[in-house]
Parts: C-alpha cells; sequence; structure tokens
C-alpha cells in the first residue's frame, strides 16, 4: 500500500498571513463581526495551491494553437484553390 494521507495541522494557516484574508478580517471586525471559519480559506492562498484560473490553464497553449490552425487553413485554402484551379483548365 501506500503513503498514508497526512492531514496538515490546522494551526499551521493564519488569517495574518494572507493579506486579502486579513483584510476581510479587518472590515469584518470594523462591524463588531468576526468569522472563525476564515482560516479554513488560507490553505487556497498558498503557492503550492493556487492557481490564477481555470481559464489560465486551458489558454496555455492557445496563442500557439490559434497560429498553427491559422496558418494550416491558409494553407489548405491555397491548396485547394490551386488544385481547383487547375481541374478547371483539365
Amino acid at each position: 500500500m501506500g503513503k498514508a494521507y497526512e492531514i496538515p495541522d490546522w494551526r499551521k494557516w493564519k488569517v495574518e498571513d494572507v493579506p486579502e484574508l486579513k483584510k476581510i478580517q479587518e472590515r469584518l471586525a470594523q462591524k463588531g463581526l468576526k468569522d472563525p471559519w476564515l482560516r479554513n480559506e488560507v490553505w487556497r492562498f498558498q503557492p503550492i495551491f493556487r492557481v490564477n484560473s481555470i481559464f489560465t490553464i486551458l489558454s496555455k497553449g492557445f496563442k500557439w494553437g490559434l497560429v498553427a490552425f491559422i496558418g494550416a487553413a491558409a494553407i489548405e485554402k491555397v491548396y485547394l484553390l490551386n488544385k481547383g484551379g487547375q481541374d478547371e483548365h483539365h
């Protein structure tokens, strides 16, 4: 069997370590509120877990793929025009 999954210690995650969450905590405090579960969101901001967005992941090769597609379409168009032009003369 593989190595057992180790659950990280909850005390490791601190809202104070994440500026975005710290601002939320401060805004809540100004209104006399407190979110005891805010600490549970800290892991999402750690570099190892952070992904900019699903769009970033899906679009990684989009630019070069688009260039390849346009190139292939242009080559096909030129090829079909040349082939079609030759057929008309025969």
